[in-house]
C-alpha cells in the first residue's frame, strides 16, 4: 500500500495539471483542467476566473472529484490519482498568501502574485480543494481479461 501512495505522489509531482468535476445547481456535471499546485498535505490550489462555470459550481456545491492522470506513458502503462475533495474560494489575505506561496513557487517565480489579485472587485480567485479520499489505478484480471481497479490510498 505504501508503495502505491508514492507513486501518487509521484504522479502529483509530476502532472501541473489537475481535471476537476463539479456539479452545477441543478445536477449537471462539469469538467475542467486547472493548472495547480500543492502544499504538503496535498491540499491543491488553483487560479479561475469567478465566473467559471466549475467556479460557481463550487459557490453551489463544494464537493469536488480530481483526476491526475499520468497520459505521458504508452497505451496502457497510464496511471492516476483519484481524489474525492470538498473546494473551497479563498478569501481571506493569510489563505491566499499561503496558497501563492505553492502556486508561484511551482513555476519557480515567488512573489509573482499579490494576494490583492485575487480578492474584491478583481476578477480572478484562488480555490482550495482538501481531499478526503484517494485513489490509484491498478491493473487487475477477471477470467483472465484486463480490467482497471481502484484502490484507496492515504496520501
Amino acid at each position: 500500500m505504501k508503495a502505491l501512495s508514492e507513486k501518487a505522489k509521484q504522479i502529483i509531482e509530476k502532472i501541473l495539471y489537475i481535471t476537476l468535476a463539479t456539479i452545477s445547481k441543478d445536477g449537471q456535471p462539469w469538467n475542467s483542467p486547472v493548472y495547480c499546485a500543492f502544499d504538503e498535505n496535498y491540499n491543491f490550489y488553483w487560479i479561475s476566473w469567478r465566473e467559471n462555470q466549475h467556479s460557481k459550481n463550487i459557490r453551489d456545491n463544494n464537493r469536488v472529484f480530481i483526476v491526475i492522470y499520468d497520459s505521458t506513458v504508452s497505451e496502457g502503462q497510464g496511471q492516476g490519482v483519484y481524489i474525492q475533495a470538498k473546494a473551497y474560494e479563498l478569501n481571506d489575505e493569510k489563505n491566499i498568501n499561503n496558497a501563492l506561496k505553492y502556486l508561484d513557487g511551482r513555476i519557480g517565480k515567488q512573489d509573482r502574485h499579490k494576494a490583492s489579485q485575487f480578492q474584491g472587485n478583481m476578477p480572478r480567485r484562488i480555490y482550495k480543494a482538501v481531499p478526503e479520499k484517494a485513489w490509484v489505478n491498478v491493473d487487475s484480471r477477471i477470467n483472465g481479461e484486463f480490467v482497471d481497479k481502484r484502490v484507496e490510498i492515504k496520501l
